[in-house]
């Protein structure tokens, strides 16, 4: 494979027009293979542009393909993609809408071209995703990559369109087996997750910030579990230095709602919180000390426990130095929370409002999915397979 032969590098990408030139440009570049996975694809001069470029693709002889959640991309009409169908390029729906698992969606993003070459972030496809965070469009980085991890990235890519429309019982097969994993490089590692509590991000993240001396995260969406909760307010507790930047604007308020109910406690412990002004936040990455985690996961209920998601996990000085420049920039345009006004301006309805919108996500929408995945149909061929190590 001539990912095994690259040196891994691994390039910024700190806007979502950045990232839209850089895709299309290795996609025209393509010679055997393009995998393309997203939660939203949204009709937008961007997802013109991309599906026009596959189409270009597939005549070279490339073999493209697409998976799209089927919720996250429901506004998409089913003939847009038909130019790409019929030049010969497979498109799939993950998941079609159900109601007995309407919850369990595809959050992954990713773009891998000839197993060498990757993109992975919080970039989705659509208008909003076409500015610089600061004047017009949503606030996201990611990153390209060459390397070993491009060919595992294309390896989880395929594990997952093989079962993506649910189309027979052996998808619990993937369930048992396939679901949450950690691929392990020199490089770095793939975290991927997926329905359940047996999370490798969660573990991942306990570990690294059990002594870190310095964590800087940015996160769109944030209900950490009580664990990681207690692990970033111990660490602010013990001297170590805690920065989170959240969202001010959100397209989701019943989250924002529900991370303002952990600010009084964050702030108490030491952590300094930061809420991004300028547009909408849909950034996720963290810093801790000389690693870097940066993919589609967030961190909430949702990315913890019920998501396909995937995060990478990069000991990387350099990297994670220019990643500590990304993260002081967007300080430039956050307003910091002081504990002490906070606490003042906090009437009992937006606590109350706060405790609700933290029930509703970490507790409701959790259990629906439990217990959605308890009951979804098994196949005795599966039932008796063991996870893998």
């Amino acid at each position: 494979m001539k990912a095994m032969e690259q040196n891994p590098r691994f390039e910024w990408l700190e806007t979502g027009a950045e990232a839209v030139v850089q895709m299309l440009s290795a996609i025209e570049a393509a010679r055997d293979s393009v995998r393309m996975e997203m939660y939203i694809f949204r009709e937008s001069a961007t997802a013109e542009n991309l599906r026009e470029a596959l189409v270009r693709a597939v005549h070279r002889n490339v073999h493209v393909r697409v998976m799209i959640d089927a919720l996250g991309s429901m506004s998409l009409p089913d003939t847009f993609f038909d130019t790409l169908r019929a030049a010969g390029g497979d498109v799939r729906r993950f998941n079609p809408l159900r109601l007995n698992r309407l919850g369990f969606r595809d959050h992954r993003k990713m773009l891998v071209c000839d197993e060498t070459v990757a993109f992975v972030g919080g970039f989705n496809v659509g208008h909003e995703y076409e500015g610089d965070g600061i004047n017009c469009g949503w606030c996201d980085v990611g990153i390209r990559l060459e390397g070993r991890l491009a060919h595992a990235l294309a390896s989880a890519f395929d594990e997952l369109f093989v079962h993506s429309e649910f189309r027979f019982r052996p998808f619990r097969q993937l369930r048992k087996t396939r679901r949450t994993r950690m691929i392990r490089l020199p490089e770095g590692r793939l975290l991927l997750s997926g329905p359940g509590s047996n999370n490798p991000v969660k573990r991942s993240l306990r570990v690294d910030l059990k002594n870190a001396k310095q964590v800087q995260i940015i996160c769109a969406y944030f209900l950490p579990s009580w664990r990681l909760r207690r692990s970033l307010t111990r660490l602010a507790r013990h001297g170590a230095k805690v920065q989170i930047i959240l969202p001010a604007k959100t397209d989701v308020p019943l989250s924002l709602m529900a991370a303002r109910s952990f600010y009084t406690r964050l702030l108490a412990a030491g952590v300094e919180v930061y809420e991004y002004q300028p547009q909408i936040l849909h950034a996720k990455l963290m810093l801790i000390d000389d690693l870097v985690y940066v993919g589609s996961a967030n961190l909430d209920a949702r990315s913890l426990h019920i998501n396909y998601e995937l995060l990478l996990r990069l000991p990387n000085v350099d990297l994670a130095a220019k990643g500590r420049e990304i993260f002081e920039a967007k300080l430039q345009y956050c307003k910091r929370i002081d504990w002490q006004s906070w606490k003042k301006s906090r009437t009992i309805w937006e606590r109350i409002k706060a405790r609700f919108a933290y029930w509703v996500l970490a507790r409701v929408d959790v259990a629906v999915a439990r217990y959605q995945w308890r009951w979804m149909p098994r196949s005795k061929a599966t039932q008796d397979l063991k996870p893998a190590p």
